[in-house]
């Protein structure tokens, strides 16, 4: 064998070695597996929310009735009324319509005019009477005070028109009880705080309902 020879098998060999270089350099380059930041396993985790869900805002304080009538206008709630004309009567004589009429409603007893047709939640309320505090929760929602009467009024949000029209209720009278003066804090019972807002509860409805 010749040097020439030799020469071409050596260089056979050089070669393939050459390639075999370049392909394992391209193969790493193509398939290098890539490394994580931090080593070790992710795992992942739902998260919840916590128990009780969010925290929510405290609605703010009611102000008492007593100290909403200490400024209330009786012309103010007279307007607020006038969309209980429909179904109730305010003068005296004039009897029920479809409630029952509210003059004389404030510190009158609970279903107590007499022929009325009461619902049977308003009966439930027997023994009770239409004061300051009554009247003001039976005019903010009165499916809530009594659930299932007929009435169909959905009630006075705003407290102030409450207390407005709990003081014009409280002028259908010849002897209206005293209104709370004291506009600092609210009273106590028997501090002229009368809940008035009686069948005429249902007087504060525009809807026709019986209660």
């Amino acid at each position: 064998m010749n040097s020439f020879e030799i020469n071409k098998i050596l260089g056979a060999l050089l070669g393939t070695c050459l390639v075999l270089v370049a392909m394992h350099i391209a193969a790493g380059a193509i398939f290098a597996p890539e490394k994580p930041e931090k080593p070790g396993y992710v795992i992942e985790v739902k998260s919840e929310a916590p128990a009780g869900g969010a925290a929510q805002p405290s609605a703010p304080a009611e102000v008492p009735i007593e100290q909403l009538l200490a400024s209330a206008s009786a012309e103010r709630g007279a307007q607020v009324a006038k969309q209980c004309q429909a179904c109730h009567n305010f003068q005296e004589g004039q009897g029920a319509k479809i409630g029952p009429d509210l003059y004389g409603v404030v510190d009158r007893p609970i279903a107590s005019v007499p022929g009325f047709n009461y619902s049977a939640a308003l009966k439930s309320k027997t023994g009770g009477k239409w004061d300051f505090d009554t009247l003001n929760k039976w005019l903010a929602k009165p499916s809530a005070f009594a659930p299932g009467t007929a009435m169909t009024f959905a009630g006075l949000s705003n407290e102030k028109q409450r207390a407005d029209v709990i003081a014009y209720l409280d002028s259908l009278s010849p002897n209206p009880v005293p209104l709370p003066k004291n506009t600092g804090a609210s009273q106590g019972p028997g501090q002229g705080s009368s809940q008035g807002s009686s069948q005429g509860a249902n007087q504060g409805s525009n809807p026709p309902a019986k209660q």
